[in-house]
């Protein structure tokens, strides 16, 4: 009973501090039509300190909606086009010569911001992209031998067009791990294009105006920290992921041919996170399966290794995640 009356408690405290998410939400659906995905996982990004990469055709309002967060989070945006010939430099920053002071002084970067924008993020060789990701592991640049701490809260979001591959560098897949979610978005509705078209030609431009500090973020993540994980709710994100290893132990015998190297320890914890957050975004301050669900494909749709043979049958990762979650037991 002791139990019952602390969920409840911790149920009305959530609820209070997870106010603010519905003011986030309103402000960006001033500027953004539909994509309520693409805004719950940039929201699930921001709760839980993790990075995005997102994958769509041009024009699907992707550099909008970072643009439009920050704007509403009073807090720094900067946006790196990648090219193919961009320098780590351009990214992390460099070393100058200052006449004035006649030494050396660090010239800080584009990374240096709360919110990151890694425009198509291929387009970049390894070397650029590998710059990226360090600054989104550590948290840390290094320039010359000496360390800057980056911003809090730091959130890379990088784009990349699904369509063209002529002229660009696939992500490896140990930095493409480094992604907590990788959204795939589609094309809006009728009713929703509608609605883009008449925003669009109205020239009424949406101001929008900060609504909250990168404190108060700060202070979200640790409530969205005490949000309530049942075991049997690790057991699953646990069965979830050993079945993308092990699929025949899950009587997936089909997908053992499939599947060339299953998700790592990183997308047990990314689910873990992820779900805290968007349980905190429907104002609830325990994890249910379905919010496992909700959530699953993003978290591992490119942590999974597929081998020639499903290339060959044109299954892809997509698939197996549909066919493990249907297959795996829930609590």
């Amino acid at each position: 009973m002791a139990e019952a009356i602390d969920i409840r408690e911790l149920n009305e405290r959530i609820e209070r501090h997870s106010a603010f998410v519905t003011n986030l939400m309103t402000g960006m659906e001033q500027a953004i039509v539909g994509q309520k995905h693409l805004v719950e996982s940039l929201l699930i990004g921001l709760l839980s300190d993790g990075h995005i990469l997102l994958e769509g055709v041009p024009g699907l309002a992707k550099t909008k909606a970072i643009k439009t967060l920050s704007s509403l989070i009073d807090a720094q945006f900067s946006r790196i086009q990648f090219t193919p010939d961009l320098l780590p430099a351009d990214v992390v920053g460099t070393m100058i010569y200052s006449q004035k002071d006649g030494q050396f002084i660090a010239k800080r970067g584009p990374v240096f911001a709360n919110f990151v924008l890694a425009d198509e993020i291929n387009r970049a060789p390894a070397k650029v992209q590998s710059a990226l990701l360090e600054a989104m592991q550590e948290r840390q640049v290094t320039i010359s031998g000496t360390t800057y701490d980056l911003p809090k809260p730091f959130l890379v979001m990088a784009t990349q067009n699904p369509i063209e591959q002529e002229g660009t560098y696939p992500l490896p897949e140990a930095q493409v791990d480094r992604f907590m979610l990788k959204v795939v978005i589609d094309y809006p509705k009728l009713e929703e294009e509608k609605k883009i078209i008449r925003q669009n030609i109205s020239g009424d431009a949406t101001q929008i105006r900060p609504i909250m500090t990168t404190k108060e973020i700060e202070d979200a993540r640790k409530v969205v920290a005490q949000v309530y994980l049942d075991e049997k709710i690790e057991q699953y994100i646990a069965d979830i992921v050993f079945a993308t290893r092990y699929p025949e132990k899950y009587s997936l015998k089909e997908l053992k041919g499939l599947i060339g190297f299953g998700a790592s320890p990183r997308a047990s914890i990314n689910l873990a996170l992820a779900a805290r957050a968007f349980a905190f975004i429907k104002h609830r301050g325990y994890v249910i399966p379905e919010d496992i669900r909700a959530i699953a494909h993003d978290v591992l749709r490119h942590r999974i290794g597929l081998t020639y043979e499903a290339e060959a049958s044109n299954v892809n990762s997509e698939e197996i995640v549909s066919k493990i979650i249907n297959k795996v037991e829930v609590p």
